[in-house]
């Protein structure tokens, strides 16, 4: 069985910078991620612009430039594939940990690969950080299951000319209705709020409501969802009930932390929040040399936790461990 001082769950940007931070310290940890380096962030729709600047997303006093001061997408790929080239960090990519076990030396964690191999490591401290990404949040609505129903936007070229349907009101539902509006679709935006959020990036907002004021987009407020077909969307507004013809629904609604994977390694949560329960001087679990890093420490809130304010927490793991070994 493999031996290893720290294992770090998720190589995104926050797992990135807790290894960076953790070999300023002289450790060498192990970073094992269930698809490649920054997998959310090749999950964001290809047009995708960063609301912080590129300054802000710098990892390991590494910097980031761009040719915005807030960077797209392919940029930060970019960026953050040559952190992990540069540092010669270790990452075991394609491989997906099962279960994390603590023993009384230490903990277990157990590993599949692509091909199906299975591993069990042997580690003093883990370092969760996994993101929130792979788990959208479920209307539960009739239809949801449905292939023409997505959680997830990447690219507007497939909808030239079809009726799509966009439900939701935050960043990732105006960023794809834009998108889908220029590639020449026809785009109904469903929200089940009076406004949009004010979490919503404010430079899009102008070119938004200029769009649906001219009715290019269709911008429908307090539309609560009750199901959905092959070629419709129903839903109620005011005690009304609506059918909206469509060929593609996104359903724009949000992620959410994999709770179950938490509660599989004890890690206590807020029945209300989803916050796990740490130390937020150490980032310490209520399970000791277990560590919480990046948005999943903000639980349901993802507004909380960002790359920008998560990417230090791997300072205050790492100075933790160094205190521990003392």
């Amino acid at each position: 069985m493999p031996e290893e001082e720290i294992v770090i769950i998720g190589a995104g940007p926050c797992g990135l910078a807790a290894g960076l931070a953790l070999q300023n310290k002289g450790y060498n940890p192990l970073i094992i991620e269930k698809e490649n380096v920054v997998h959310s962030i090749y999950w964001y729709p290809s047009h995708q612009t960063f609301f912080s600047s590129s300054d802000k997303l710098e990892i390991g006093n590494i910097p980031f430039s761009s040719i915005e001061r807030k960077p797209k997408r392919h940029e930060a790929l970019v960026y953050y594939r040559q952190v992990a080239e540069r540092s010669q960090l270790r990452i075991n990519s394609y491989e997906k940990v099962k279960n994390v076990l603590k023993n009384t030396d230490g903990f277990r964690v157990k590993t599949v690969t692509k091909n199906g191999q299975e591993h069990m490591y042997k580690s003093q401290y883990v370092i969760v950080a996994t993101g929130y990404y792979d788990s959208p949040n479920i209307m539960g609505v009739e239809g949801e299951e449905l292939p023409h129903v997505f959680h997830y936007f990447k690219e507007a070229h497939p909808y030239f000319q079809k009726k799509v349907t966009v439900i939701g009101g935050k960043n990732s539902a105006v960023d794809a209705a834009l998108a889908l509006e220029q590639a020449g679709a026809e785009v109904t935006v469903l929200y089940r709020g009076k406004e949009l959020t004010e979490a919503v990036k404010p430079w899009i907002l102008p070119d938004f409501y200029s769009l649906v004021r001219r009715n290019k987009i269709t911008m429908v407020y307090e539309a609560d969802i009750k199901r959905i077909t092959p070629d419709y969307v129903f839903y109620d507004k005011k005690g009304k009930e609506y059918t909206l013809e469509t060929e593609f629904v996104f359903a724009m609604t949000g992620y959410h932390p994999d709770h179950s994977f938490l509660h599989q390694m004890g890690v206590r949560t807020d029945s209300e929040t989803g916050r796990p329960v740490f130390n937020e001087n150490t980032m310490e679990s209520n399970i000791k040399g277990l560590y919480i890093a990046g948005v999943l420490a903000a639980g349901n809130n993802a507004n909380e936790i960002f790359i920008e304010n998560g990417r230090f927490h791997g300072k205050l793991i790492a100075e933790s461990i160094v205190k521990d070994n003392k």
